[in-house]
């Protein structure tokens, strides 16, 4: 059993403030270390129940105390167990020292592990825990190299040995585990970059109820049951202007199907009313698609001011293209006082432009790795190897809001608005495929062109966007699964208004 997912999620430093707390507020750290034990222990028989062995390695810190005591609960369970020690447990102190001498005391034989040592049943990861920051040293890299050859099911305790808690990229080598355990808070580096790949189920135990206050600092882990509301129920009088007109421009020469997903989108998310701006090669299969977007050939500025003079927000990139057209349509877009999203390449257009650029506040961005690197003039290794950084650097000099697209996608706004920047831990691998960018930002923007304020309306959108795929996952596996079946999707998580 895992405990509900918490609202926030915290990086090392916050989480070593949040155990100080605890024990602060009158909790041993050894009980502490028992509950992380129990838990971890629970975890492993939900999942292994009858495997009857179980192997655990341990390092040097307090993670090391918590595999000494599962062991001691297992070996109390009748189960054969196995410690190996990457670090004599006599230089242990503190509690983990502590746990180390009551495993003894109940029997657990412990072994200092050598490269030739077979493991056997659940191998329990007890090795490095959230604290390690420099790349893994020789002799753990082995250590971990042999668990990740393993057939054995694999256990992590509070974070995958290697694995950056605060980055989720691994610092030379990590343990790719089957589940992790992870206490007290939720880290950052558990639910983006490479760190689901790494983690595998993810289980949450407090440990404590309730927990200290929040530190500083925290992100936001997006959860329907707060954001739900963005979006109130509809009136019985309403009518289609009363959730706003949305205004799509792109779909360049030969480039149609961006802004017709993305426009379908808008249709599926509860836009009043859906309008489209693009070639005239595009005008006909996007009516015999979607007859209800009111769809126009634009070849001029000239001809798009009218089509932004009756609209009440804009999606501006799906198929835009980088011609002469394109940077035309976007230049107009960003003189319009509109709230709008931005998106794929009229991205890359901005990228290309040189100079101070400020969006303001009533701007989403919505940029893949690839599209944020090419506007921070950096790789994207480098977006991946600290997302939150690379997300917090994109809003800061635009002054607009951002979110930074894939696993664990990051939405962060400008301090001075107050809003904690947010993680989506929903989602899963079958929504890598083409025009599922396009499919969130026609979401995005119906949520504008219904007046939910744009800080909202990102964190509402990705979220929602996550769980529809989800939802599809679900239902027929992640195997197959089109931008274009997200819409009932959409329209499904939109509409719950209780906890399903």
């Amino acid at each position: 059993m895992s405990d509900p997912m918490p609202f926030r999620v915290h990086s090392r430093q916050q989480t070593r403030q949040m155990d100080a707390a605890l024990i602060s507020s009158g909790i041993a750290g050894i009980e502490l270390m028992e509950r992380a034990a129990q838990a971890a222990w629970q975890a492993l028989l939900a999942r292994w129940p009858d495997v009857g062995c179980v192997t655990v390695l341990c390092g040097a810190g307090n993670n090391a105390g918590d595999g000494y005591l599962l062991a001691r609960l297992a070996l109390a369970e009748g189960w054969r167990v196995h410690v190996w020690t990457l670090s004599p447990p006599e230089r242990l102190t503190g509690d983990a020292a502590i746990a180390w001498q009551q495993a003894q005391q109940a029997g657990v034989s412990v072994l200092a592990w050598t490269p030739d040592v077979v493991l056997d049943g659940v191998v329990v990861d007890a090795l490095l825990g959230t604290g390690l920051t420099g790349a893994v040293r020789a002799h753990f890299a082995e250590a971990i190299a042999a668990i990740n050859n393993t057939a054995c099911p694999v256990l992590a305790i509070d974070v995958p040995s290697g694995l950056d808690a605060d980055r989720g990229v691994p610092l030379g080598a990590a343990v790719q585990a089957d589940a992790t355990v992870t206490f007290i808070t939720l880290k950052l580096g558990l639910l983006t970059a490479l760190g689901p790949d790494f983690c595998g189920e993810l289980i949450y135990a407090a440990l404590a109820e309730p927990l200290p206050e929040e530190v500083p600092g925290s992100l936001e882990l997006l959860q329907l049951e707060r954001w739900r509301g963005c979006l109130p129920a509809r009136t019985r009088s309403a009518h289609k202007g009363s959730f706003g007109h949305l205004l799509l421009v792109g779909g360049g020469p030969g480039m149609g199907g961006a802004i017709m997903l993305a426009a379908e989108a808008a249709l599926c998310s509860g836009a009043g009313k859906v309008s489209v701006a693009t070639c005239a090669e595009h005008v006909a299969p996007l009516l015999a698609r979607s007859p209800e977007v009111m769809v126009r050939a634009v070849a001029s500025v000239k001809e798009l001011a009218p089509l932004l003079a009756t609209a009440d927000a804009l999606v501006v990139g799906p198929g835009l293209g980088r011609t002469g057209w394109a940077e035309e349509m976007l230049s107009a877009c960003l003189e319009a006082a509109l709230p709008r999203v931005l998106d794929a390449d009229a991205l890359n257009l901005l990228a290309q432009r040189s100079g101070p650029l400020t969006l303001g506040a009533n701007t989403v961005i919505t940029p893949h790795p690839a599209e944020a690197a090419r506007l921070l003039g950096c790789s994207t290794g480098a977006v991946q190897s600290d997302r939150l950084d690379a997300v917090q650097r994109l809003i800061e000099p635009l002054g607009c809001h951002a979110v930074l697209k894939g696993v664990g996608s990051l939405v962060a706004s400008p301090v001075a608005m107050g809003q904690l920047p947010a993680v989506c831990g929903a989602g899963n691998p079958g929504m890598a495929v083409g025009g599922m960018g396009d499919v969130l930002s026609g979401l995005l923007g119906a949520l504008l062109a219904q007046r939910v304020p744009a800080e909202q309306a990102a964190r509402y959108a990705v979220l929602v966007h996550a769980l529809a795929g989800d939802m599809l996952a679900l239902s027929g596996g992640e195997v197959g699964i089109r931008a274009g079946d997200m819409m009932p999707a959409i329209r499904r998580v939109l509409n719950q208004r209780g906890v399903e």
